[in-house]
């Protein structure tokens, strides 16, 4: 894939690659700054997608946290501090994309796999793009889990991820030949979570949570016609199990009927738009705006999944998925950015970005998508989503100009978490 594959070992960033071109006495010049303290200078900086952008800002990040953030006359850089030009580029929060997948192939005994694979591999499926939080929405957790793990005890580099672990799906639901195709896919065989009834949703539920997932996702309704949907007491006892534990509830809709159940029971995100059910009309989004949920639109997959078809179905698909997420955005309702990748390998979210633009979105919409609408739908807004004193120093740098070209969201010189730079873009 044009751009993204890449041989692993040289996607793998050092820090003290990473921090090459950042300024500082030479005997610190290599790995993370010895004090704590990097300062970015020189760019437009995005405090939050409702501010006015600061020109010619200073961040100041200490001990993994932003200090102070402003314009450069009235931030005082503390002396002998690393300090990265950032000059005509822009600076905003960390992106979260709240819809991946780690159950490719790739990711498979993922506690044992070299260091330098799993960071090649989250560089081209995130972090290259900014990706600083992700939310995986399905894959094997007791796997999942190990990269996390590896990440957050500073072994590799990597986003901040959470996870739903397995989705649960109706009984009988994937054909027994779906094996052989998911295999061809390059899908990791794993356990499906099927329920039935009420006393099935909690048992996998709690099994789930139980093992520390941080949410649940469920399959509304089935991937193939007739498009079953799952009993009303399933959906709403898996929503009450996460409610009681304080943890979000995806579903995936599929058909119409599968989104105004999922709706119907509680579910808090909606984690596709629908374009078999064809253009929402006022009783489907009214009934989203009831429910109060977020949507993750994923309107580059559809598009992929036409890709062997003929153009004028893509061109048709498009209209209706753009369609659905302007009436959406009409209603006033909450979106965030996701793109399903691991449920396809084009990782490049550049056209996910235009779709975005050309259902109506703007870009200081897009730029919430990815920042504050995750950060306080996942409870973290006192932590992430915003450039502030206080909060997490999770960033990225983009050389493009997001007022001119929604596409610019993907242009990606640095993204840093924690303080740390992760991924620099080789120029």
């Amino acid at each position: 894939m044009e751009g993204v594959r890449r041989d692993v070992i040289s996607g793998v960033l050092g820090f003290a690659i990473l921090l090459a071109g950042v300024s500082r006495p030479a005997a610190e010049q290599a790995g993370s700054p010895a004090d704590g303290q990097l300062v970015l200078t020189g760019a437009t900086i995005y405090p939050g997608p409702t501010d006015s952008p600061l020109s010619k800002g200073v961040v100041v990040i200490r001990d993994g946290k932003i200090a102070a953030v402003g314009r450069r006359r009235s931030v005082r850089i503390p002396k002998d501090a690393a300090t990265l030009d950032c000059s005509g580029l822009t600076i905003t929060a960390g992106f979260w994309n709240s819809h991946v997948h780690f159950f490719e192939r790739k990711w498979a005994d993922a506690a044992n796999l070299p260091a330098t694979e799993v960071a090649g591999q989250l560089e081209a499926m995130l972090t290259r793009y900014g990706f600083t939080s992700v939310f995986d929405l399905g894959s094997p957790w007791d796997n999942t889990r190990r990269i996390r793990e590896r990440i957050e005890s500073g072994e590799i580099p990597g986003p901040r991820i959470r996870s739903t672990g397995e989705g649960l799906s109706g009984k009988g639901w994937l054909p027994l030949e779906m094996g052989f195709m998911l295999r061809v896919l390059g899908v990791m065989q794993t356990e499906s979570l099927e329920v039935e009834d009420a006393a099935g949703a909690l048992a996998a539920s709690k099994k789930l949570l139980d093992g520390g997932a941080d949410g649940l996702k469920l399959h509304a309704a089935s991937q193939f016609p007739p498009h079953a949907t799952l009993p009303d007491e399933v959906i709403e006892t898996a929503v009450k199990e996460a409610h009681r534990r304080n943890k979000p509830i995806f579903a995936h809709p599929t058909s119409r009927d599968g989104l105004l159940a999922a709706v119907r029971g509680g579910v808090d995100i909606v984690a596709h738009t629908t374009p078999p059910s064809g253009p929402w009309d006022e009783a489907v989004v009214g009934a989203m705006r009831q429910a109060k949920v977020a949507l993750i639109p994923t309107l580059k997959i559809w598009i992929h999944h036409l890709r062997h078809d003929r153009a004028s179905l893509s061109v048709e698909r498009a209209r209706i998925i753009t369609g659905q997420l302007r009436a959406w955005l009409a209603s006033g309702g909450v979106v965030l950015f996701g793109t399903d990748v691991g449920g396809m390998d084009d990782y490049d979210p550049s056209d996910e970005y235009a779709l975005m633009a050309e259902a109506g979105m703007t870009f200081r919409q897009i730029l919430a998508s990815l920042t504050t609408a995750p950060a306080e739908t996942f409870g973290e807004s006192g932590r992430l989503g915003r450039i502030a004193p206080g909060l997490a120093a999770d960033l990225v740098v983009l050389t493009g100009d997001l007022s001119r070209d929604a596409r610019a969201f993907a242009t990606v010189r640095y993204t840093i978490v924690n303080g740390k730079l992760i991924y620099q873009c080789a120029r």
